[in-house]
């Protein structure tokens, strides 16, 4: 099997990256790459794309994500996590209506401070590379909207909810936020994403996808055997009566991607992907 895109479920302490090379050896494919990556501590769903589907990867939607997390109030913890833990302590519980209170506080866009510990870029050195080596850092101030969060149960001192947020969010400094506006501590025991790209994760074994359903642009099905061989070597044309935008123009064999200008001329964004 040459071409491959994926629904993952990534176990936990296993890097993305490793978790990548697992299913290359697996499915005896040399080339591939994912859509977003999990941190070794999490676990769960991970779009990943082999052979000739890996051009698809930046055109996969990129909707937002749904994460399902266990924040352990009392523990403090460097990466927001529990790999590098300092140390525990007893603290108090707090009230379901406070919970409540604190979790729609933070509906909507905030802002918040990365953990050191995470993939971003400081002078073109990844921040978990320099938080390893003790080197003293300051990350920038970013941003993540959050679409819906839910309590999913509480037994004192694990608070654990479900939360959609836009691509790029970090839910352990969500966590560490939760905690604050309880008025305490704390960092993730767990963190599952449940759904990416969306796609919801059904089981834990890794499923097939079809190409075109994660596609974000419309679809243009097309049987013009002129048109189909115009297309298929890549050639200067027009299409006539359609709006112009970004489309996949879908024939039996492959399809490919296309931008359509004002005047019906098109530009081919990613060509001749074979269906197989």
């Amino acid at each position: 099997m040459d071409n491959l895109l994926l629904l993952g479920y990534k176990p936990v302490f296993l890097s993305s990256n490793q978790y990548l090379h697992r299913l290359k050896k697996k499915y005896q494919i040399k080339s591939g790459g994912y859509l977003g990556t999990l941190d070794p501590f999490a676990k769960g769903a991970m779009i990943l794309a082999f052979g000739q589907y890996t051009r698809l990867l930046p055109h996969i939607k990129k909707p937002s994500k749904v994460y399902r997390a266990t924040l352990w109030l009392g523990i403090k913890s460097d990466s927001l996590d529990i790999e590098n833990i300092k140390n525990v302590q007893e603290v108090p519980s707090v009230s379901l209506e406070k919970i409540h209170e604190v979790l729609q506080s933070l509906q909507g866009v905030i802002k918040y401070y990365p953990p050191k510990f995470s993939a971003k870029h400081v002078n073109g050195k990844r921040a978990y590379d320099l938080a390893r080596l003790g080197v003293e850092f300051t990350l920038k101030e970013s941003q993540m909207q959050i679409y819906a969060i839910k309590l999913l149960s509480y037994n004192h001192p694990f608070l654990s909810f479900e939360v959609r947020v836009s691509s790029g969010a970090y839910v352990r400094s969500l966590g560490d936020m939760i905690a604050e506006r309880l008025g305490s501590f704390g960092a993730l025991s767990m963190l599952e994403r449940v759904e990416d790209g969306g796609v919801r994760v059904m089981q834990r074994e890794e499923r097939e996808l079809g190409v075109l359903e994660v596609l974000d642009y419309p679809i243009l099905k097309k049987e013009d055997q002129r048109l189909r061989d115009i297309i298929y070597h890549g050639k200067k044309t027009c299409l006539k009566n359609v709006k112009f935008g970004t489309y996949i123009v879908d024939f039996d064999d492959f399809f490919s991607i296309i931008e359509i200008a004002k005047d019906g001329s098109i530009q081919y964004l990613l060509n001749r992907i074979n269906k197989c």
